[in-house]
């Protein structure tokens, strides 16, 4: 019978040991490997794991929406779009906007939002909002950023920038008096159409609750662009009301039933309204300034009213040939239909487009609003 070698104790436990090691280190690599094939997928787990409610909300918009939202660019990205925010276009309540370019050499807007003058449910209104929009009179909306506080919307650029700088600059533009009544009177035109394919045109119906000049936007034709849609409601079915408990707008151009409640409901008439408020400030008539000087205190629509009978001068702040008088006076019958107190008094904005294009001899003399007296 042969003997079998006796092993030493240590040896032994020397190649049980080693064996063991070998194995760990096995395991290890096979989990490199997997964690290096598979990085991006545990580093979203892990992002999701971790993201505030605010990051949770932008991936479940994106989740929703698929295809409807559009590019989401890093804020680094945007950083170098703008050149390190070198050109500043202008400054407004929830943010800044800045010139920049894209890789295709495309030029943009970028729109960098103040965390608190926008809520993160603003935000992503707006982006919802503007991604199912396709029309000539709104904006374009190119991408959006969003990382923590940072938060920008990457818009076509405009180069005449926007209505009100338009408006209060006309009298300096190299251009004849004749052409900057033309060009205003497509303005009023092209907002209205914008208006309509929101109210109308869409899949989803959108009121847009803050049309006023400063979020009218120019390109290099003139052609208005409906911008800002941070205070839009969508509304689902063919209904156009809405139920809202804050005050949507910008004072002078919101509607008094989103003030008043018991003047009727909120709707796409609400719109209108703005738009006709809209119209009135185009054609030099300031909605700020309630009373007129040197008319005996009377309310500016009592002073409009007064001056539109066809044989009185209608005292505009520029001067105006007796053809563009003519339009000068289709648009502000059309703007003091927009504006009657009572929503249901309003035509939709595809009348108003009717009317904008129509004979001046065929439209009839609105009544006159009520007014609340101000306080």
């Amino acid at each position: 019978m042969s003997i079998l070698p006796v092993i030493p104790f240590d040896l032994a436990m020397k190649k049980k040991t080693g064996g063991a090691v070998a194995i760990i280190i096995s395991i290890s690599a096979i989990a490199i490997i997997f964690f290096l094939k598979n990085k991006n997928k545990i580093f979203s787990w892990k992002v999701l794991l971790f993201k505030n409610k605010k990051d949770r909300n932008v991936e479940k918009l994106m989740r929703i929406h698929g295809s409807l939202v559009p590019r989401r660019y890093h804020y680094i990205d945007v950083k170098k779009m703008t050149n390190l925010f070198s050109e500043k276009l202008g400054q407004g309540g929830f943010g800044a906007v800045y010139k920049g370019k894209i890789e295709d050499g495309s030029l943009v807007a970028v729109k960098i939002l103040m965390e608190s003058k926008s809520s993160t449910e603003e935000f992503i209104n707006e982006v919802v909002s503007i991604s199912r929009t396709s029309h000539i009179n709104v904006i374009t909306l190119l991408g959006f950023c969003y990382e923590g506080n940072r938060r920008a919307l990457i818009f076509e650029y405009m180069p005449n920038g926007s209505l009100d700088k338009f408006i209060s600059s006309r009298r300096t533009l190299n251009m004849s008096s004749s052409m900057k009544w033309k060009i205003l009177y497509q303005i009023a035109i092209g907002i209205a159409r914008g208006l309509e394919y929101l109210h109308r045109g869409c899949n989803t119906r959108i009121l847009h609750f803050d049309i006023k000049p400063q979020n009218i936007l120019l390109d290099q034709d003139f052609i208005p662009k409906i911008s800002d849609f941070g205070l839009a409601k969508l509304c689902l079915g063919q209904d156009s009301a809405v139920s809202t408990l804050s005050m949507r707008g910008t004072v002078g151009f919101i509607a008094p039933e989103v003030v008043f409640r018991n003047l009727g409901r909120i709707s796409h008439k609400s719109d209108v309204y703005s738009y006709g408020m809209l119209i009135l400030e185009m054609l030099g008539f300031k909605n700020s300034d309630i009373i007129v000087s040197n008319s005996n205190d009377m309310y500016f629509l009592e002073w409009i009213y007064g001056n539109l009978e066809p044989n009185k001068d209608l005292k505009l702040l520029v001067n105006v040939s007796e053809e563009e008088e003519v339009l000068v006076r289709k648009m502000i019958i059309v703007s003091l239909w927009c504006i009657q107190t009572s929503p249901y008094d309003r035509p939709p904005i595809v009348k108003v487009i009717d009317m904008l294009e129509g004979s001046f001899e065929s439209l009839q003399m609105p009544p006159k609003p009520i007014l609340y007296p101000p306080t």
